[in-house]
């Protein structure tokens, strides 16, 4: 780690602290928003395949672009959101975003003074505390 992004982490760690969350939570939210930024990335698809859910069941598969077969795999993002949602539940003064697109930041934490009464997140989750 490089003494930027340790500089980096301890601004976000600092930041969560000061809203309320314990050094244990803002932990769990960095390993939390890592784990769906990689679920994100499988989505999306590497050269070797991609993560597919099934509509009916609901279960996750990789999907090999080589040879076009499917092998069910874990799915790492219900479990990711299980445990955002127990956080923010202690927190509810507090809304967690989850950006989909794996380009950016997975997770935003949202104050109330973030998002305009009446107003959708989608247009002003990058107001919020960003987790990497």
């Amino acid at each position: 780690m490089t003494r930027k992004e340790a500089q980096r982490q301890t601004c976000q760690q600092n930041t969560l602290l000061s809203l309320g969350f314990s050094l244990w939570e803002t932990e769990a939210l960095r390993r939390i928003s890592m784990t769906l930024h990689r679920w994100h990335e499988l989505e999306c698809g590497t050269d070797s395949g991609c993560v597919e859910r099934d509509e009916e069941t609901k279960k996750t598969y990789w999907l090999n672009s080589y040879s076009g077969k499917r092998w069910p795999c874990a799915d790492r993002e219900t479990g990711a959101l299980k445990r955002l949602a127990a956080i923010m539940q202690k927190h509810t003064s507090l809304r967690s975003y989850v950006q989909g697109d794996p380009r950016g930041a997975a997770l935003y934490i949202l104050r109330p003074s973030d998002v305009p009464e009446g107003e959708n997140d989608d247009s002003y989750y990058s107001r919020g505390i960003v987790v990497y």
